[in-house]
């Protein structure tokens, strides 16, 4: 008989601490910026946009959380592989799949990717720091 391995999840609970976390930092700076943070298939778990972030931050938001989580590595990898010109990366960007901006982390436990955080409103390294700031809320 195959014993099923047990999986670590990213649930509805340890992400309102990531999100409190990332919203202390981002008020910290002044920065007005969206989060959100999915589960490892890259689905919404938690969004916030704070008042007067530009409207496009939501979007981008999301797609930095669900390119990490889905390609379980930050989106500064995926910008820096863009950007040193590896074309055939260019048609994998072009799908909702994928958005190749700083800003992104997936949020690792027990060696396994179990979801991810993107945030969008400042500047690459800024939504950087604020992500950074709701992982290690959980100690990871």
């Amino acid at each position: 008989m195959t014993k099923l391995p047990d999986t670590k999840y990213l649930s509805l609970d340890a992400a309102k601490i990531m999100m409190a976390a990332a919203e202390a930092e981002a008020r910290k700076g002044g920065w007005n910026v969206s989060i959100a943070i999915c589960d490892a298939g890259g689905d919404l778990l938690h969004f916030c946009r704070f008042d007067d972030a530009h409207t496009a931050s939501a979007a981008i938001a999301r797609g930095k959380a669900r390119t990490a989580a889905r390609f379980r590595r930050s989106t500064k990898i995926t910008e820096e592989t863009i950007n040193g010109g590896r074309t055939a990366f260019v048609s994998v960007a072009n799908t909702d799949d994928l958005t190749p901006l700083e800003g992104g982390l997936p949020v690792v436990a027990g060696g396994r990717v179990i979801g991810g955080i993107g945030v969008s409103g400042v500047t690459s390294a800024q939504d950087a720091q604020i992500a950074q700031a709701g992982i290690a809320a959980l100690g990871l």
